[in-house]
């Protein structure tokens, strides 16, 4: 299989290529030449699979024989085998017809480790066959960066740069990354919000001559075709347990950055039976103001209670916009320009198939707390503030109550304990009490802390990684 970038003037790539190059030369996403697709029958056939299994089920055609099925499956079992729960992604009932996808039983609690462990061993068995080092440098808003060290700390080929806002992300999801002292982790504190971290580490990958000779960087962020490609898995995986591919089921995912919904969408290509995809976010919310008002405008970006969606430039949107616009490269290099300027719309007929695919909602910080107190005072399901988004979106958006909307559940409700403790506070007769620390994790806040704190300056940070290397 070979893979195209979103803009058109870069060279096609094979699959451990792409892995490789993160963003495309021509500053564009690498996508698929084409997707594979599953026929009803097969996607059937697969009921009663293990994760594990139905994951190499999934990703096998993406890699096309560059990788033995014997090494693809000991890569899925080595990624898989630090959940926590056997069913890897368990589904909770919530609701009449509501359920909750558990994406929170790897190693960091959050959704992120079903792309990040897949990804590091991923990574580990190319540079190790390659001979080949390389510079893992990537941007959080608070997930990504602890699954990216957690999945890369061991692998003897990485050096890895996580960029996190500084004092943006919540006391657990820092304490995740900066606790991780190992001679390969670096963490710095950007002193800016996530679309500053973000841009940083899109502009060193347009010029990595800071770098020395014979390193390269590599992405981990969802700009990485593997990231996307892991994701998949568990919509199929979801469906499958409650029915499908014989029934529709319908999906609510809490998103910022557009990556682990446009999974979705790609599962939708792919043959799988989905009603409805409803895009939830919170009050930064350009994707909700994109699909409803056509405004898809660059504003000020609001800390808020769910951090890991304050974004404002969500970068895997224009992987769909690609698709949108007949995968013309030429439009969407002049739909990234007008968006550069701070506006961009979409054409009349792009909006429509937007509105076709998706519908939107969006929450703000008090209607989250109270959406958390509901649930636990009526099924004592305890969400983290990013989940809660998903399940409002739910609820507020689902067209047809006989098909199963399923919630994916983004993050563990420890990692956002002062969210809970406000929940707690405001809403007393639902008795949430306080979201503890798993086991493994119990002693977080006695573990030594590593981290620099550095300025909005490419070069001083460009300056602090070439040092480091």
């Amino acid at each position: 299989m070979k893979f195209i970038s979103t803009r058109g003037d870069a060279p096609t790539l094979s699959f451990e290529e792409v892995i490789l190059a993160g963003l495309a030369s021509d500053g564009g996403l690498y996508v698929p030449e084409s997707l594979p697709t599953f026929s009803k029958a097969e996607i059937a056939s697969w009921a009663g699979l293990s994760y594990k299994e139905l994951a190499f089920k999934v990703i096998h055609p993406f890699i096309d024989g560059e990788i033995s099925d014997d090494d693809l499956t000991a890569i899925i079992e080595k990624a898989y085998d630090s959940f926590q729960h056997d069913a890897i992604a368990p589904l909770i009932q919530t609701g009449h017809n509501e359920w909750v996808l558990e994406l929170f039983q790897g190693p960091t609690l959050a959704f992120k480790d079903f792309a990040l462990q897949f990804l590091g061993h991923l990574l580990d068995f190319i540079l190790a066959k390659r001979q080949q080092k390389v510079v893992v440098m990537g941007a959080t808003s608070g997930d990504t960066g602890s699954a990216a060290i957690e999945g890369c700390k061991r692998c003897e080929n990485i050096d890895i740069f996580i960029l996190h806002p500084h004092n943006r992300v919540s006391e657990v999801q820092r304490r995740q990354m900066t606790t991780v002292i190992a001679d390969n982790v670096f963490n710095i504190a950007l002193e800016g919000n996530f679309d500053d971290c973000q841009n940083m580490v899109k502009a060193s990958f347009r010029d990595q001559s800071f770098l020395p000779d014979g390193r390269q960087l590599v992405a981990v962020n969802s700009i990485n075709w593997a990231r996307i490609m892991a994701q998949i898995v568990y919509y199929f995986y979801a469906a499958l347990a409650l029915g499908g591919p014989h029934r529709a089921i319908s999906f609510s995912v809490p998103t910022g950055n557009f990556g682990d919904i446009f999974a979705g969408y790609l599962a939708k290509q792919m043959g799988l039976p989905i009603d409805q995809l409803i895009i939830a976010t919170n009050s930064n919310d350009i994707l909700h103001r994109c699909i409803s008002d056509n405004d898809h405008s660059k504003q000020g970006l609001h800390q808020s209670l769910s951090p890991s969606m304050d974004i404002m430039v969500s970068s895997n949107f224009e992987r769909l916009l690609f698709d949108l616009y007949g995968r013309q490269g030429i439009e969407i290099q002049r739909l990234m320009s007008e968006f550069e300027s701070g506006h961009m719309r979409l054409s009349d007929d792009a909006l429509a198939s937007a509105r076709t695919l998706f519908s939107s909602f969006r929450l703000d910080d008090a209607a989250t707390l109270e959406l958390v107190a509901e649930v636990y005072q009526n099924a004592e399901y305890l969400l983290d503030p990013h989940s809660a988004i998903g399940v409002a979106a739910a609820r507020a958006r689902r067209s047809d109550t006989s098909v199963p909307m399923v919630c994916l559940a983004t993050a563990h409700p420890s990692k956002f304990p002062e969210a809970v403790d406000q929940a707690a506070a405001r809403f007393p007769e639902a008795n949430l009490g306080q979201a503890k620390l798993p086991v493994h994790m119990a002693d977080l806040f006695d573990r030594q802390e590593r981290m620099t704190v550095l300025p909005d300056d490419i070069v001083t940070v460009q300056s602090f990684i070439s040092g480091k290397l």
